[in-house]
């Protein structure tokens, strides 16, 4: 029966761990290159989200909450009451302006452009409305530039997620039985074409339900309603238009680059464009070197004799 002697036996057993380790090197290698192409293939924005937490009891701006946690209230610039004051109706018109990945945002790429929301007779009453116009930045514009707390959930906070988002107007005073109406929204101005209206969410009652995403539960204007009635067990009304930031527009040097380019399919002799063998198969220097030596040492194992 053949056996293999001693350095014959070392050398095989060096070649499987140098083969052991090619293949170690090669599937991290290929895990790596996996995890950087899905880091870059995350969605990017045009504009970071605007961070601001909503007020804490003690704060200048806030205001109330339920005991029952079923609502919270921060100071709005933009709350006015009727004069004279006809009931205890009580609500809100807001947009909330999202960013690619769905985050809330002032409008900063978006300068010199405004969000009109027809708001009719119904509450010309109030300086901001009749109708609503909402300009971008919101920071340049507005003091509280975004006033409530409208999306999110968080275990320390009545309502939301603990972090304003939505720019309203609020209102207090209209009767019992009155109705309020609002129009779609439309946008003009500078970047007009990078705004998507994507919907508008209308809740009537008391409470605002934060527990939803605003894209997702968005809805045509003729689903949402277009307004509400104001009633003795549901005294309180709320709209939000979602609004949703497009890509960027290109830029003069994107543009310059973009002619630049050779047209798609374009046909060149020039060896010089041709990518370097290594290049088309990244790696294989690597592979070839180890290869070699595996066949150098065991080579000259098996040529040794006792």
């Amino acid at each position: 029966m053949f056996q293999l002697d001693t350095r014959r036996r070392r050398g095989i057993a060096l070649a499987v761990l140098l083969c052991a380790a090619v293949g170690i090197g090669l599937s991290t290698a290929s895990i790596a290159t996996g995890a950087l192409q899905v880091a870059n293939s995350s969605e990017q924005v045009t504009e970071d989200p605007y961070i601001e937490p909503a007020p804490e009891p003690g704060d200048e701006y806030f205001e109330a909450e339920a005991s029952d946690g079923r609502w919270v209230s921060y100071v709005n610039p933009r709350d006015e009451y009727r004069s004279p004051y006809l009931g205890d109706g009580s609500g809100k018109i807001c947009t909330v302006l999202l960013n690619e990945a769905g985050e809330p945002i002032v409008g900063d790429t978006v300068p010199n452009t405004t969000v009109t929301v027809p708001t009719g007779d119904s509450i010309e009453w109030h300086s901001s409305a009749d109708p609503m116009i909402v300009e971008y930045p919101l920071t340049e514009h507005y003091d509280r530039p975004l006033d409530a707390d409208q999306f999110g959930t968080a275990d320390d906070v009545a309502q939301g997620d603990g972090y304003m988002d939505s720019h309203c107007i609020e209102f207090h005073g209209p009767a019992i039985g009155e109705t309020i109406e609002y129009g779609e929204a439309s946008v003009d101005g500078e970047h007009a074409d990078r705004i998507d209206v994507v919907g508008y969410i209308q809740q009537d009652g008391d409470a605002w339900e934060s527990d939803i995403d605003p894209v997702d539960a968005a809805a045509s204007y003729e689903e949402a309603g277009g307004g509400w009635t104001f009633h003795e067990s549901e005294s309180h009304g709320q709209v939000v238009v979602v609004l949703e930031l497009g890509s960027a527009e290109p830029t003069e040097a994107d543009s310059e680059t973009s002619e630049a380019r050779e047209p798609v399919g374009a046909e060149t002799n020039n060896e010089t464009d041709k990518p370097a063998a290594d290049d088309e198969t990244p790696g294989f220097g690597l592979v070839e070197t180890v290869v070699a030596l595996v066949s150098l040492v065991v080579g000259s194992c098996l040529r040794r004799s006792p």
